[in-house]
């Protein structure tokens, strides 16, 4: 069934990927599909490029999601690529940025991406509710951030799609509605919920009260680190050291370290084009004559001048699924003339992510303080998003709570369907809050 513009619509914009849900006919939530060349997909990378035409200079080809990804791969240079900007909405630091000579707010980006997103989804979002229930993290990404400042700067987007209610609802409550449709009975639920910037975790009550399931939030937390961060761990320890860093070079009488700050552009793919046409590159290849490790530079330079970071995280992507279901695996990037080939045992990878982890138990014990609540008096755990499928999460879990009440599923849609369910209850106002 296709999904109709009744009742609200639930929006997950997420630092990877953005997934939106309506309310059928039927009562039931229904994703909304993009239509590909290959297929259907429900998951809209959340990612945008700007090109400027050879034949129009002053003009600007604006694309969103996996189309994006195509532009920039294709012109790297000529496109200016943006992914992961969730991460700078509530970044009092982040003013504005200049694209092809046009001034962008966060605002701007969002809304946007926000209108390709639509454009992509043709028919499904053609006729729109006038209500929208948007998912904002526990705790927005960034240091120091401000989440008044946040979800002002949602509210000015979504506010240009033409929705006049808009509202805001924890994630993780929101995955909590999703995973409560498969209740049998009461339960305290801890929901956890793993995106790409963010943990968030959320503590639930549902009771049965005259034959309705009804719910009350008991406890909210969450930690600005989740699946970025682990890719860069792999990097970091992986790639990094291959293309020169912690390698040294010449100059004149001294031998010194090569800088840092030229592999902190791999926390994220997109960066390399911006690493390449930087002042850093011109002293990058000088390295290639003064390094006492030449090849390794040659490396970096190779992967920035052809463009190779987007084939990098995919690589990265492989093997973090693959240490997800299994003790070891082998790390394979081939582009070019590069080629890095490295085994690695699952302990490797959990030690390298051990900071992350802890952080992640902290914000976990936090809810439960807040709540209240020891692990024995939590029922069921819900665990989703992608890195919810990494073993040392779900271990962290496991310990604490015990196996049998561990639960997944949905991992990428929980989050859209639940605003969609909140959207069409009568407890909005209870679940959501408004704008200020």
């Amino acid at each position: 069934m296709s999904p109709v513009a009744c009742g609200a619509i639930g929006i997950d914009f997420g630092t990877t990927n953005t997934v939106v849900s309506l309310i059928g006919a039927d009562g039931q939530a229904h994703l909304v599909a993009f239509p590909r060349d290959d297929g259907e997909i429900v998951a809209f990378r959340s990612a945008l490029s700007f090109h400027a035409p050879p034949d129009d200079p002053s003009g600007r080809v604006v694309e969103a999601g996996p189309w994006a990804i195509e532009a920039y791969v294709e012109e790297p240079l000529e496109t200016r690529f943006i992914q992961s900007f969730k991460s700078y909405a509530a970044s009092p630091l982040f003013q504005d940025t200049r694209i092809l000579g046009r001034r962008y707010q966060f605002e701007d980006l969002l809304s946007t991406f926000l209108l390709r997103l639509r454009a992509h989804a043709g028919a499904h979002m053609a006729s729109l509710p006038s209500t929208a229930i948007i998912g904002r993290p526990v705790n927005f990404a960034g240091a120091r951030p401000d989440a008044a400042l946040a979800v002002e700067r949602y509210q000015a987007a979504f506010a240009r799609l033409g929705f006049t209610d808009i509202r805001y609802a924890y994630e993780p409550v929101a995955a909590a509605f999703f995973f409560a449709r498969r209740l049998q009975g009461e339960a305290t639920v801890l929901v956890g919920d793993f995106g790409g910037g963010t943990s968030d975790f959320s503590i639930v009550r549902f009771d049965q009260t005259e034959g309705a399931l009804r719910s009350a939030a008991l406890a909210n937390a969450g930690v600005g680190v989740a699946g970025d961060a682990f890719d860069y761990r792999i990097i970091d320890h992986l790639v990094s050291p291959e293309l020169g860093r912690g390698s040294h070079y010449k100059a004149f009488d001294n031998v010194v370290p090569i800088p840092n700050r030229y592999f902190t552009a791999f926390a994220r793919w997109e960066q390399l084009a911006l690493l390449r046409a930087s002042r850093d590159m011109r002293d990058i290849r000088g390295l290639l004559r003064s390094s006492l490790e030449p090849q390794k530079i040659a490396r970096l330079v190779e992967i920035l001048d052809d463009n190779h970071g987007y084939r990098l995280y995919q690589a990265v992507s492989r093997l973090k699924e693959t240490l997800s279901l299994a003790s070891s695996a082998t790390f394979l990037f081939e582009a070019g003339s590069v080629r890095i080939e490295k085994p690695v045992a699952r302990e490797e990878f959990e030690a390298w992510i051990a900071p992350e982890l802890a952080a992640i138990e902290g914000a976990v014990d936090e809810a439960l303080k807040r709540s209240g609540l020891r692990p024995q008096e939590v029922d069921r755990v819900f665990l989703t998003g992608g890195s919810s499928f990494v073993p040392a999460v779900r271990q962290l879990f496991a310990r604490r709570f015990g196996e049998a009440k561990l639960e997944s599923g949905g991992e990428l849609v929980s989050i859209a369907s639940g605003l969609a369910y909140i959207g069409a209850g009568p407890d909005l106002d209870r679940w959501c809050e408004k704008a200020a």
